[in-house]
């Protein structure tokens, strides 16, 4: 039930025929977590708040630096030396009194990602290194929830959401992160942010694309992210979809599985921090 308070809030999306009361509502009792509060996190978390969300989860062990004000958005140089959670907490208060914020102050690791996620509804990652973006893939196929899940360089970006644990109209299983990018890349071939720079608007504009599929993904309108993978340039403002399927080979979900738990991962490399921070 929405409030005087929350109906005047949340006024126009209550008017869109795609939203409307029930969807509204849907958003409040929603249960969001979001991996990281950087760079794509900034964006995703003030959108989710600011829509609604009944419960965010916010995870991240980092703490605020004055290079991070260039592109998080959620913090200001008062924050600077606080933890990332306990910031985006406090900003998220004065933005939406009527949304509950829980800020984890963690490292996500592979003994705890499990518990973390199954407290959830739908998990987005906004990390910013292959090891956690791979734990946390497999961590919400093993938990059965759907995942929105972005990376971004320099310019260039890349969006898509994962629900690998049902099958498609067509009978076929969904496909994992793992169908699309089977390997990461060996270690010291995509350079850290702090060497080679991001253009601060582009957390900015793929994050609240990220608060879209989430909210998509609540309410349940429109094509989302599924089977699909948004490829956006910012240097010749190009958007492109790539589609994708399962892959039978995949070692998580395909017709020979060998990756039967979460203990394939390092606890001691999965740190969940945004994308583009070092």
């Amino acid at each position: 039930m929405l409030s005087p308070e929350e109906i005047e809030r949340y006024a126009r999306h209550l008017v869109l025929r795609e939203v409307g009361g029930p969807g509204q509502a849907a958003l409040k009792e929603a249960r969001v977590l979001v991996i990281g509060a950087g760079g794509l996190g900034s964006p995703l978390l003030l959108y989710l708040a600011a829509a609604g969300v009944g419960t965010i989860g916010v995870i991240d062990d980092d703490r605020v630096s004055l290079s991070n004000l260039q592109r998080q958005v959620i913090f200001g140089a008062a924050d600077i030396g606080k933890p990332k959670v306990a910031g985006a907490a406090e900003t998220l208060a004065r933005l939406n009194p009527h949304v509950r914020v829980e800020a984890i102050d963690v490292r996500l690791r592979a003994d705890n990602a499990l518990d973390l996620i199954a407290r959830y509804d739908i998990v987005a990652d906004g990390s910013d290194n292959f090891a956690t973006r791979y734990l946390v893939s497999d961590a919400c196929y093993f938990a059965k929830r759907p995942l929105v899940t972005a990376a971004v360089g320099t310019f260039d970006a890349t969006l898509t959401t994962l629900r690998p644990h049902e099958a498609g109209a067509d009978g076929e299983p969904n496909p994992t992160y793992r169908c699309l990018f089977p390997e990461p890349p060996p270690p010291g071939t995509i350079p850290a942010c702090a060497e080679a720079g991001i253009l601060g608007a582009l957390p900015g504009i793929v994050g609240a694309m990220m608060a879209i599929e989430v909210i998509r993904e609540i309410v349940g309108f429109g094509e989302g992210l599924v089977r699909r993978l948004l490829m956006i340039d910012t240097r010749s403002m190009r958007f492109e979809t790539l589609g994708y399927r399962w892959d039978a080979a995949n070692p998580l979900s395909g017709e020979n599985p060998t990756i039967k738990d979460l203990s394939i991962h390092d606890p001691s490399t999965s740190r969940p921090r945004e994308s583009g921070d070092p």
